[in-house]
C-alpha cells in the first residue's frame, strides 16, 4: 500500500509507525485506519521486528482521534461508523509482539483510546490527555471506557469520559495511564531505551505474555461491537450532529436542545 497519512520506517528490530498529519493535530480520517491497519500488519508479523512503536508527527500531537472534518452523520471510510476503528483497535491488541505508544503531544478522544490499548505508554513532558466524546456527540463503547477503568480504574475512568478535562503527563503517569514521563528532547532516546530492553527478550515468551494479558480483557472487543453498532445510531441523530456542528463553528453545543 502507497502511504499518504502515515509515515513507516524499520530500525534495528523497531517498526515505527507514525500518523503524518500534523496539520489536523494528526486525527486520523478513513484513509489513515486504513494505512495504520495495513502498517501494523507488515511489522506485527514481520519475524525480524520486535518491538512497533506508534507516534504522531511533529510536537504537537500523538493523534487527536477522528477527524471531525470527514464527519458528516457518519466518517468518510467503511466500516460501522466510516471507520474501522474496532479492527485497528483489535489488530494492535492482537500483533504478536509489544506496542509502545511514544506519546509527543495531544493524545485525545480516539488518539486516547489507541494509547490506552498499546501495550506500553511513554510520554514526553509536554504531553496531554484526555476525552473529548461527549463535547462532541461521540464515544468510544468498547476498549476507550471498559478497559480504561481497567487501566485507572473505575473512578477515575467515569471522570475522564463524564467531565472531558485535559490532564498533565505527570497526572497520567501518576494514574498508571503511562509508564514513563521525559523531557521531549529525550523523548527518543527513552523510547529507544525501552525497546532495545524488549528486543534481548524471547519473542515467543512475548507473544505468548501479551496474549495471556489480553484473554482476561478480549470479552470487551464484544462490548464494544456491540457499541458501534449503537453510536452508528447515534451519529444520525440530531443530538450527535450538534456536536459536530459546534465544534466546526467554534461554539458550545446545545445538545438538551435536542435530547430525546
Amino acid at each position: 500500500m502507497h502511504y499518504e497519512d502515515i509515515l513507516y520506517s524499520e530500525d534495528d528490530g523497531v517498526a515505527t509507525i507514525t500518523i503524518n498529519r500534523p496539520d489536523r493535530y494528526n486525527a486520523f480520517r478513513g484513509q489513515t485506519c486504513m494505512e495504520l491497519l495495513d502498517a501494523f500488519n507488515r511489522a506485527g508479523w514481520n519475524k525480524s521486528i520486535g518491538v512497533i512503536v506508534l507516534t504522531g508527527a511533529g510536537e504537537k500531537a500523538f493523534c487527536t482521534g477522528g477527524d471531525q472534518g470527514a464527519h458528516e452523520g457518519q466518517y468518510d471510510g467503511r466500516g460501522i461508523i466510516g471507520l474501522p476503528v474496532e479492527e485497528l483497535q483489535t489488530l494492535i491488541r492482537q500483533v504478536p509482539k509489544p506496542v509502545i505508544a511514544r506519546v509527543n503531544g495531544f493524545a485525545i478522544g480516539g488518539g486516547h483510546v489507541l494509547h490506552v490499548i498499546c501495550d506500553l505508554s511513554i510520554a514526553s513532558e509536554t504531553a496531554i490527555f484526555g476525552q473529548v466524546g461527549p463535547k462532541v456527540g461521540s464515544v468510544d463503547p468498547g476498549f476507550g471506557t471498559a478497559y480504561l477503568a481497567r487501566v485507572v480504574g473505575e473512578k477515575r475512568a467515569r471522570e475522564i469520559w463524564y467531565l472531558c478535562r485535559k490532564y498533565t503527563a505527570q497526572q497520567a503517569l501518576d494514574w498508571g495511564l503511562v509508564n514513563a514521563v521525559v523531557p521531549p528532547e529525550q523523548l527518543d532516546e527513552e523510547v529507544r531505551k525501552w525497546c532495545d530492553e524488549i528486543l534481548e527478550k524471547s519473542p515467543t515468551a512475548l507473544s505468548i505474555a501479551k496474549r495471556s494479558f489480553n484473554a482476561d480483557s478480549e470479552n470487551i472487543a464484544g462490548i464494544g461491537a456491540l457499541g458501534m453498532q449503537a453510536l452508528s445510531l447515534y451519529y444520525d441523530t440530531d443530538e450527535s450532529r450538534e456536536g459536530v456542528a459546534a465544534f466546526k463553528e467554534k461554539r458550545k453545543p446545545e445538545f438538551r436542545k435536542y435530547a430525546q
